[in-house]
């Protein structure tokens, strides 16, 4: 990117940011849908209703917003981090140590975006149908599986080039914004 125009890689920047929102957004819909889907079978429930679909459903909204989140998670500091070591040593070895986890993490995150998108495409070309409640099939609910795994591998390159180019990586610029503004909220 470093012959990229500044404007491109602007739009290039906003795009992918967008990208991790959405996702975000379509994660926290996720867990509101199972939310109401689980008010509306206890409901249901007491009614006499046949709700016993709600599981299958709940469940696919589970992945959905465990994988969507990933990557905006990621970005904004929201993952497990030992930063322990990282705090203590000298700029150069934090550098190498930085470099050689996203490194490390691009390339499992890659594998797993590579085997959840196959795995889908299988379910695809076999027709798999969920032999549950709700027979659908079952390349649908996997696609948040697929598109949340991708866009994890993209978000965890997008901070190894950040750092590669001498940036702050993102996930800890933005905590630090948090913290500046006293916002621990996410530290508990």
């Amino acid at each position: 990117m470093a012959d990229t125009p500044p404007a491109a890689a602007g739009r290039l920047r906003r795009t992918l940011d967008a990208l991790y929102a959405a996702a975000g957004h379509l994660a926290a819909f996720s867990v509101l849908a199972i939310f109401v889907l689980m008010i509306w079978a206890s409901i249901g429930r007491t009614l006499g209703w046949r709700v016993s679909w709600v599981t299958d459903v709940v469940s696919w909204l589970c992945a959905a917003s465990a994988f969507l989140a990933m990557a905006h998670s990621f970005k904004h500091g929201d993952f497990v981090r030992v930063t322990l070591v990282l705090e203590k040593v000298a700029p150069r070895t934090r550098f190498a140590l930085e470099v050689t986890s996203l490194l490390i993490a691009t390339v499992a995150i890659g594998y797993l975006a590579f085997w959840a998108t196959r795995f889908t495409l299988e379910s695809w070309q076999f027709n798999d149908i969920a032999g549950n409640m709700v027979p659908i099939p079952m390349w649908i609910p996997q696609l948040s599986f697929v598109f949340g795994a991708i866009l994890f591998a993209v978000a965890v390159a997008d901070e190894l080039v950040i750092v590669l180019r001498g940036g702050k990586p993102t996930y800890v610029r933005l905590v630090e914004e948090r913290h500046a503004r006293g916002d621990f909220s996410e530290d508990i």
